[in-house]
């Protein structure tokens, strides 16, 4: 399948504000030097602990955020360039659902409103028609009855019907391409499994795109076509579903595999799991940034940053280890 959207070396780095008197100025290093590319009609999941910088990659992949260096492009054109008018044109084509729904829309704005605001925004139909399509993306996403929900505003809504109007929302416009950022995250238990299923018969349908976001490698496992494991703003591990879940190389990504809970005592085995906690982002180690929680670390790892390198069919580690 030909690439819908990639990008190379992309970095985004935040200021910190420090001391007044503070001579040197200091950065969160969200992302680092990554390589990524998603082909068109595939899941590409990202998965990593809270503060890996995954939501700010797929901010950067459309630009919500501007990178710090680096190359995007989307249908072999690169995006960083793009003049206004053209960057307005792209934001129909790609869109993103947010992990707090209740926050990403507005109390101001009824059901309607909100779904219906990116084709007020794009110019996209008259009144009457924008309020059919609304009405037709509303049920295409079981938000039903429709016309009674229209005019309902968010704190009326169950946690289940505010992320269906998220998604309504990003798909209102047609896109090809959707970042989701953790859409479950905080949804009841219950619907959980619907929103996934709802996601993957969206994806069929529409012909969608996903860079699906998330701390959960079972949903991944679900939903995704391939997975990247990110720590600490670098991918760590690249591969196809099947193959990163019978064949895990990375000994971060083992240490999230053994994190999913496994339902069957007699199944549970010793879990090898890394001690501490995620270092900050500002001053992060030297070389590989997760030797100082790896239980198999070397003293080479903490000298130079190891490269994703071939370990298997389409699977790419950044580990030294066999």
């Amino acid at each position: 399948m030909p690439i819908l959207i990639k990008a190379e070396r992309l970095v985004k780095d935040f200021p910190v504000r420090g001391a007044f008197l503070e001579k040197k100025r200091k950065f969160v290093h969200a992302v680092d030097d990554v390589d990524i590319a998603i082909e068109e009609g595939e899941v590409l999941g990202l998965a990593g602990e809270s503060g890996s910088g995954k939501s700010t990659t797929g901010r950067l992949l459309i630009r919500l955020v501007e990178p710090s260096s680096g190359r995007i492009e989307y249908r072999g054109r690169d995006i960083t360039e793009y003049p206004k008018r053209e960057l307005e044109d792209l934001r129909a084509k790609v869109q993103m659902i947010f992990q707090d729904p209740v926050s990403s829309l507005s109390p101001r704005m009824s059901v309607g409103e909100a779904i219906g605001h990116p084709l007020a925004i794009h110019g996209m139909r008259d009144k009457a028609q924008r309020k059919g399509a609304v009405i037709e993306m509303m049920e295409k996403v079981g938000l039903s009855p429709a016309e009674y929900l229209y005019r309902k505003y968010p704190h009326q809504l169950s946690g289940g019907q505010s992320q269906r109007v998220v998604i309504a929302r990003a798909l209102v416009t047609r896109p090809d391409f959707i970042v989701a950022d953790e859409p479950i995250a905080m949804a009841d238990v219950s619907v959980r499994a619907l929103i996934l299923q709802l996601m993957r018969q969206l994806k069929d349908e529409m012909g969608l795109t996903y860079l699906f976001i998330t701390h959960d490698l079972a949903t991944a496992k679900y939903l995704c076509d391939r997975v990247a494991i990110m720590y600490l703003g670098r991918i760590v591990e690249l591969a196809t579903r099947d193959e990163l879940f019978s064949r895990p190389h990375h000994p971060y990504t083992k240490a999230l595999l053994a994190a999913v809970p496994i339902p069957d005592p007699r199944a549970r085995k010793p879990k090898d799991l890394p001690t501490g906690e995620i270092p900050s982002a500002i001053d992060p180690p030297s070389g590989c940034h997760f030797h100082p929680r790896c239980p198999y670390a070397m003293p080479a790892c903490s000298l130079s940053r190891p490269p994703l390198r071939d370990v298997g069919a389409r699977h790419l580690s950044a580990c030294i280890l066999d």
